[in-house]
């Protein structure tokens, strides 16, 4: 059997953590399937810690769930709401998937959690997310809090985390066709899974949507009964003067720019005020200010530093974001619109089964030049070639990030310019663990 690394990148910093995520995967064949009934077996064993959590915001989508639960986080901690946080995946330490009040799960506190939802499920075959998941719920009903915040991990209806049986409100960020070997290419059919979170009487809260996906999501919520909050129609995000402008029925809101940079994450950021609002939790305008602006998630457009920015010409900027499929080729190419001052030079890495042609396709207008690379820690990583071909030509071979950019700095003289790496949240997660941010 391939070693976990290969075979869903889950390695920790820890023998203890890594050595129960060895032995999961011997149980089951699947990394990922998505039923949850070996999952509420295993719950019940553990005497239902998932009946035991703080109120629960549930957020799925295809882009921007990761960005939202950031900005509900740093919303409710302004506010001075003890808060948890379980997203995936990780990009440099699998703690990172398990936030406590206090912060990070210690890894000796996950490596207890792990080992004893091990012990309890006693061999039996499940999935390695399915036991994580498990192990997340436990230490979230041991610690106190006033908001957990659930990111669904794939798809919605059979994710791990929709064992959740009724949330304070839930959330479904912008749906692109991505993971077509779980979920299928029909858009609609994947809108009809992500919507597989609504729960009845439950307030689920929508932002920028293809027409038809929005059909699905109407109709999933008028099938439960359930109040849809659409952007547009219910909320409205704007920019106003020196910051955005937010409005809905409880009143409107003075923002700050967001801390995450990018026209789509003004979406998200509104997704997140509806929804805690939708939740009925007191927040104040200044909380939600504080929140926007002091929101962290790295990896998404995010000014890298170190040593790989130091390879490059005096002026010039590195940035690294995680976008892969096309919806986020599209979201990042209205933000590349906006960098007309410098010439913008692209480094692509992705990762295999992902649609690398139409993820490339919005972008490579805006692109000076394009280089195709493949990190050897960057898990599934698309072969150079497959980039190049995916671009139609217009990529030249860059091999690794690194001798990408010494190759740009030997030929892209002194004017000052930007370089962009992106295509993969694991090329992300290989630069970050480096220590390049």
């Amino acid at each position: 059997m391939p070693a976990i690394a290969e075979r869903v990148r889950e390695r920790s910093q820890d023998p203890r953590v890594d050595g129960v995520l060895e032995r999961l995967l011997r149980l089951y064949p699947r990394a990922i399937d998505l039923d949850m009934g070996r999952l509420r077996v295993l719950l019940e064993k553990l005497g239902h810690p998932e009946r035991r959590l703080a109120p629960v915001l549930h957020v799925a989508g295809t882009n921007g769930k990761g960005s939202t639960c950031a900005f509900a986080r740093a919303i409710a901690e302004a506010a001075g709401l003890r808060t948890q946080v379980y997203t995936s995946p990780h990009l440099v330490d699998f703690n990172e998937r398990i936030r406590l009040t206090h912060g990070l799960v210690e890894t000796a506190a996950l490596a207890d959690a792990l080992e004893a939802v091990e012990r309890v499920n006693a061999a039996a075959p499940i999935t390695v997310f399915e036991v994580i998941t498990a192990a997340a719920f436990l230490l979230f009903a041991d610690d106190p809090a006033d908001l957990c915040i659930l990111e669904v991990g794939l798809g919605g209806r059979g994710d791990t985390t929709n064992v959740i049986e009724r949330p304070a409100a839930c959330a479904i960020t912008s749906i692109s066709i991505d993971h077509r070997e779980f979920l299928g290419d029909s858009l609609t059919g994947i809108a009809a899974e992500k919507a597989g979170i609504i729960k009845t009487g439950v307030p689920v809260v929508t932002g920028a949507q293809a027409p038809e996906v929005l059909d699905v999501i109407a109709e999933h919520a008028d099938r439960q009964g359930t109040r849809l909050y659409m952007r547009g129609r219910d909320w409205t995000i704007e920019v106003a003067g020196d910051g955005l402008h937010y409005a809905d029925a409880a009143g409107e809101l003075s923002l700050p720019w967001p801390s995450l940079a990018g026209e789509h994450q003004h979406d998200n950021a509104g997704i997140a005020i509806a929804a805690m609002r939708a939740s009925g939790l007191s927040i104040s305008q200044a909380a939600f200010g504080r929140g926007l602006a002091r929101a962290e998630w790295p990896g998404r457009m995010q000014r890298l530093g170190g040593s790989l920015a130091a390879e490059l010409p005096r002026g010039w900027e590195l940035w690294l974001d995680g976008a892969h499929n096309p919806g986020a080729g599209v979201a990042l190419a209205r933000h590349l619109a906006g960098w007309t001052d410098r010439p913008l030079h692209l480094v692509i890495g992705m990762k295999q089964g992902k649609d690398a042609a139409e993820f490339l396709k919005p972008l490579l207008p805006y692109a000076q030049s394009v280089w195709a690379v493949a990190e050897p820690d960057q898990y599934l990583a698309l072969p150079v070639a497959d980039v190049i071909a995916a671009s139609g030509g217009v990529a030249r071979e860059g091999g690794t990030v690194a001798e990408a950019l010494a190759k740009l700095a030997a030929t892209g003289g002194r004017a000052s310019a930007r370089v962009l790496v992106c295509g993969s949240l694991y090329l992300a997660g290989a630069l970050l663990r480096r220590g390049q941010r």
